[in-house]
């Protein structure tokens, strides 16, 4: 399979699954900026069950922004914030402390633009899972793309993919949560993650 996908941050299960069973990847780099989508949040499961996490982004006085030129709001200490409350999520959880210092330079680096974050959170996960990723750039936009269109999936509201069941941390409090960040995911299974993502039905 070949699949074109919006880099988010720290993306959905659903990306990954995608990302694990295709031979190639294109993200999407040409496309306007959209408002209560993935590109700039994900959800991970906290203590009181799902939680948004949402990186404040600057706003222009433009209509239309793409989102490769979209800045990151650096008023708000978001990143320390961010990972306040996925060691609260998460300190519990089998494999949080193995992978802490892997993904610790997404909370220290002070990137300008949300595209360049979102790829540095891509790449982190991939070397975590050791999922082999050499992904292309689009450069310029398709309405319909040759490649299968996944781009639907940054709309968390038009994800609709429903995932096997592993064990989550907070799962006895509020039962199983589907298709969160893919951290989720990672923190819970470890090693295990990328078989998992390869045996899920899309």
């Amino acid at each position: 399979m070949e699949a074109i996908l919006h880099p988010s941050y720290f993306p959905s299960i659903s990306h990954f699954v995608v990302m694990a069973q295709s031979d190639k990847i294109v993200f999407e780099m040409e496309d306007n900026f959209q408002k209560q989508t993935n590109r700039n949040r994900m959800y991970i499961y906290s203590p009181n069950g799902i939680q948004l996490l949402n990186i404040p982004i600057k706003h222009s006085k433009e209509n239309r922004q793409m989102t490769k030129d979209i800045r990151l709001e650096t008023a708000f200490d978001w990143q320390k914030q961010h990972f306040k409350s996925l060691e609260a999520a998460y300190r519990n959880s089998p494999f949080f402390e193995f992978f802490e210092d892997d993904i610790m330079p997404v909370f220290e680096k002070k990137h300008t633009f949300l595209m360049d974050l979102n790829l540095q959170t891509i790449e982190i996960v991939s070397k975590c899972l050791r999922l082999k990723l050499e992904p292309t750039f689009s450069t310029e936009y398709f309405r319909n793309p040759v490649l299968t269109d996944f781009r639907t999936l940054v709309d968390g509201k038009k994800d609709s993919y429903e995932f096997e069941s592993y064990p989550q941390v907070f799962e006895e409090k509020f039962g199983y949560l589907n298709n969160l960040s893919i951290l989720d995911l990672l923190f819970n299974e470890g090693r295990h993650a990328l078989s998992y993502l390869k045996q899920q039905q899309l």
